[in-house]
């Protein structure tokens, strides 16, 4: 008979794969920039795109550390984190580029080029 153990599936294994230390700093560098844009008192689209990139990212991690990928087995995980990497990318660039604009200040700036590309 299996003990309670190995019924029930344990929620670490995400949390030390090298995929979840991927998302993990993922979030950190997102939630990095989005704070120093918040000092910097940047323009709002930069702290919205930047909000909005990380609490994605917080689900995704939310998801797979409840491990619904498993549970969901109609949608295809790897291409929906795909998806999310190149749109993340491509916001990011975008927010990178206009942060380096001449009226932005320092912490704009690093704000902008600490992103994850």
């Amino acid at each position: 008979m299996e003990t309670q153990s190995q019924l029930k599936p344990s929620l670490w294994p995400f949390c030390f794969s090298v995929k979840g230390h991927v998302k993990m700093l993922r979030l950190v560098l997102t939630v990095t920039s989005m704070i120093l844009f918040i000092i910097a008192q940047a323009p709002e689209p930069y702290i919205v795109i930047t909000g909005f990139e990380a609490t994605v990212i917080f689900f995704f991690i939310i998801l797979y550390i409840l491990r619904l990928d498993q549970m969901m087995k109609w949608l295809f995980w790897p291409l929906l984190d795909i998806i999310n990497s190149v749109v993340t990318t491509l916001f990011m660039i975008i927010i990178s580029v206009l942060a380096l604009m001449p009226e932005t200040t320092t912490l704009i700036i690093l704000g902008g080029t600490d992103t994850p590309r």
